[in-house]
């Protein structure tokens, strides 16, 4: 039997599929693969393949053995199982149904104009700056922290303090280290909940905190998962998207000259850039077969959504960027029950910004080789650790 392919995959150009996760979609679409920290497990990567498993009851994020399964690595939030064997569906369901409310098109239409209020500073800030300037410090990074913030209720004063807490509970590398932000991180979301009982705000924590049946500890859980998921994930798609748009040759121009592109370009900026070799834990509840493999329960299974958004039989000449691609729903908010609730509001915040940024500043260009810029490979989310431009 062939030797498990170790992860993680070197990824050789940023942006760029690695070769050999791009030898590995050549081959098949599920793969036997050892984890970072050494554990078996098996690696999907076909679109429809990975499409139907995030929506397969047979597969969850919880194991029977929590303390002898497969982990994809040292992070406490991400790295292995969550949640309980037994009442995971129920509990999960319980969450949706708790959160969903307040990710309706209701809440979100009201929010968008103070997005593109904030959207607007920002960008005001980064023109008074001048060039050259760091986009990711300057926009990707403090846009989705003040959305957030805004949304749930959270000072935006804290963000030093939450923003090192998040980076330090998505570590994949130091287990310590990840159980002490994770830590530190509920502590914080605890006293925001006492705080919102005694003086109460229009914002999700106090809406939570008013939830008939909802304790301290449910409500400080949830909004400080979505503190992490609502800004993490979105610092970063902002600052990959820019950097597609940027040296995509004629892209930018494109946008420029025609805004009705956006919405197709948003959705093509969500899908193309080259990650993979990781992808959506799940943990089989049960033996079940896919394409010709056995899969056993407790079994690690990695939904790849990044491999599966290279799927060329999904997505033709899947490495080019094409802001007026017309294909399948790309999967990188997952698919099925467990679709990013977050979604749309990710929607609103990438599109009021390139919507912003493109006419404010037309010329603006890479002031690097892209070779020179770096990205973060300890913490979960990935992301760059700049975006130097200029215009």
């Amino acid at each position: 039997m062939t030797a498990p392919v170790q992860l993680p995959f070197e990824q050789t150009l940023l942006l760029q599929v690695a070769p050999q996760l791009r030898e590995l979609l050549s081959q098949g679409v599920i793969h036997r693969v050892r984890t970072a920290v050494g554990d078996d497990a098996w690696l999907v990567t076909g679109y429809d393949q990975v499409r139907d498993l995030l929506n397969d009851e047979r597969l969850g994020r919880s194991h029977p053995h929590p303390e002898t399964a497969a982990r994809t690595g040292e992070s406490a939030l991400f790295g292995g199982p969550l949640g309980e064997f037994a009442t995971e569906q129920a509990d999960h369901a319980r969450m949706r149904a708790l959160l969903q409310p307040h990710f309706s098109p209701k809440h979100l239409h009201e929010l968008r104009p103070r997005v593109e209020t904030l959207t607007m500073g920002l960008l005001d800030e980064l023109a008074d700056h001048g060039p050259p300037a760091d986009l990711h410090a300057m926009l990707a990074e403090p846009l989705p922290i003040l959305v957030i913030c805004e949304l749930l209720g959270v000072p935006y004063e804290d963000r030093d303090q939450f923003r090192a807490w998040t980076q330090a509970a998505g570590n994949i590398t130091d287990r310590t280290r990840s159980e002490q932000g994770l830590a530190e991180l509920f502590s914080y979301g605890m006293g925001l909940v006492a705080r919102k009982r005694r003086e109460p705000g229009d914002d999700v924590i106090s809406r939570l905190c008013a939830t008939e049946g909802v304790s301290d500890v449910e409500a400080a859980g949830m909004s400080m998962a979505l503190l992490f998921a609502g800004h993490e994930t979105t610092v970063v798609q902002i600052g990959l998207g820019a950097l597609l748009l940027l040296t995509a040759p004629g892209q930018w121009q494109a946008l420029h000259d025609n805004p009705r592109l956006l919405r197709t370009a948003i959705e093509e900026i969500l899908r193309a850039p080259g990650k993979g070799g990781g992808g959506i834990p799940r943990y089989a509840r049960t033996d079940f077969e896919i394409h010709g493999v056995t899969i056993r329960a407790g079994d690690l299974v990695l939904l790849d959504n990044g491999a599966a958004n290279h799927d060329p039989t999904a997505f033709p000449d899947p490495d080019r960027l094409d802001i007026t691609r017309r294909a399948p729903t790309h999967l990188t908010f997952g698919h099925g029950r467990r679709y990013c609730i977050g979604a749309p509001l990710a929607r609103i915040e990438l599109h009021t910004v390139f919507a912003g940024l493109i006419p404010k500043f037309p010329n603006m260009a890479l002031a690097t080789d892209i070779e020179q810029l770096h990205t973060r490979h300890d913490v979960l989310t990935g992301g760059l650790v700049e975006l130097p431009v200029n215009w």
